[in-house]
């Protein structure tokens, strides 16, 4: 992987893109700041951002649809707020309807299905 820094700027210039009433996942974001399957250096990057930051953080949740918990304490509250404001609904569990709200990128690659999982029992040979 890169150095901290330049990882950081490529993923909060992805943040950057994601427009008002939108959402992406840290997964979403790490792919397109070509980090490959690490999104839990989004959460690190968005972490390390100082209050006075111009990259809209709360524009970014987990693959659920959730807004992540936070080590400050009221900082998911302020993020539903946020996200909110800009028209962006949650419904009775706390989830983002990501069919609806998730950021879809021009030019960016079609987000793979993922695969069925097998039901029953596995074989051992």
């Amino acid at each position: 992987m890169a150095r901290r820094s330049d990882l950081h700027a490529r993923i909060h210039a992805a943040v950057r893109r994601i427009p008002r009433g939108r959402v992406a996942t840290y997964g979403q974001i790490a792919e397109l700041a070509r980090i490959g399957p690490h999104p839990r250096v989004v959460g690190y990057a968005l972490h390390a951002l100082t209050d006075a930051s111009d990259v809209p953080w709360h524009r970014v949740v987990n693959a659920a649809g959730r807004v992540s918990l936070r080590s400050s304490p009221g900082a998911d509250s302020l993020q539903r707020v946020l996200l909110q404001r800009e028209g962006v609904r949650f419904d009775v569990r706390g989830r983002i309807d990501l069919a609806r709200f998730r950021w879809k990128p021009r030019g960016a690659p079609p987000r793979p299905a993922k695969p069925a999982r097998r039901l029953g029992r596995r074989r051992t040979f």
